[in-house]
């Protein structure tokens, strides 16, 4: 077990993972930097009720790593982090455990950077910020969603207008999975654009809510892969590209909000193979990291929305570059990433 993190398959070369462990609050924290080559490593805390250590150890380490990625795409002076909190958001939070994250994020004196996440919000990134100024995604305009889904939207055009040679969502069928704070405002996006959506979640309140508000028709979670649709949106948790839904795919294009959508890197290749076009996550779904970027650095907000929509041009040459050398769009995302954060 005393190699168990640099033996993880996900591990590549990171600078930095620290366990955080603050028993009076019941804190149990992973913080991973991954690259601090561009500036200091930027990510969100997620909290999330892990079945075993092991399974945080791989998500915050796919997760930090993909932030650096991200960022480097999205043209940020930040490198790439991520921390995570063992435990169920909805029972176990107080504010005594999110100061004992600022306290353990204070230690780190500014090597990494956090922001709200998946099971976090904008009132708990206060909290840290009682401890430490290491901290971004405050306040009432703290919700990098709505960003997110602008980027994703953006993106899904710049995909339809490549596979599709068309400039227009309407008529277009979108199967969404995952109708979060950042799924719902894309379907509202692609709604109001014109697209007829599918969607699925489990949570039955949002799927109602998107049943009335935008016309959305409703499927059992598992069947979201077998919905013939233009365009597969993963919004939820990440790896739901896979072998076993790969075969059931009946998009032409994938292009969702999710992190590590791929479960393994060849997906990549095998989509390719299948001519449906990737829309890299860690491109499209960059807006929110701007957005939380943007405010920390204290550079004018009225920017951040001209930057997020510089997503749909990135993605528009990968995959004009994607076609041109033969590989997948995952490849050549990665490449230009590397190109910017790795050192000469």
């Amino acid at each position: 077990m005393t190699a168990f993190v640099f033996n993880e398959p996900n591990f590549d070369a990171h600078e930095q993972v620290v366990f955080v462990s603050e028993p009076k609050s019941g804190l149990k924290a992973i913080i991973a930097v991954h690259n601090t080559h561009l500036g200091p490593a930027m990510g969100g805390c997620r909290m999330w009720n892990y079945a075993s250590e092991a399974e945080a150890v791989t998500d915050v380490l796919r997760l930090s790593r993909g932030m650096t990625y991200k960022n480097a795409v999205a043209g940020l002076p930040i490198g790439g982090g991520k921390s995570v909190i063992i435990g169920n958001p909805k029972t176990d939070k107080t504010p005594a455990l999110f100061e004992a994250l600022g306290e353990a994020l204070e230690r780190l004196g500014g090597r990494y950077v956090t922001a709200e996440d998946v099971g976090t919000s904008p009132a708990d990134m206060a909290h840290v910020a009682q401890k430490t100024s290491f901290v971004a995604g405050l306040g009432a305009s703290g919700d990098p969603s709505p960003f997110t889904a602008l980027g994703c939207f953006v993106g899904a055009q710049a995909a339809v207008k490549h596979q599709l040679k068309r400039d227009s969502m309407e008529g277009l069928i979108v199967a969404l999975q995952g109708l979060g704070h950042v799924g719902y405002d894309y379907a509202r996006r692609l709604h109001a654009a014109g697209a007829k959506l599918v969607v699925a979640d489990i949570d039955q309140a949002a799927l109602e809510r998107a049943r009335r508000e935008l016309g959305a028709e409703v499927v059992p979670v598992d069947s979201i892969y077998d919905v013939q649709a233009d365009i597969y949106a993963p919004c939820a948790l990440g790896a739901t590209l896979n072998p076993n839904t790969l075969g059931r795919l009946k998009a032409k294009i994938v292009a969702g909000a999710a992190n590590n959508q791929l479960a393994t890197a060849d997906i990549g290749e095998a989509l390719r193979q299948k001519g449906i076009l990737y829309a890299p996550d860690f491109v499209i779904n960059a807006g929110g990291i701007i957005k939380v970027c943007y405010e920390y650095l204290s550079k004018p907000e009225a920017d951040v929305e001209a930057h997020v929509r510089q997503i749909g041009d990135t993605l528009a040459e990968v995959f004009a570059r994607a076609e041109r050398e033969g590989l997948p769009t995952s490849v050549v995302a990665d490449r230009v990433a590397e190109q910017r954060f790795k050192p000469a």
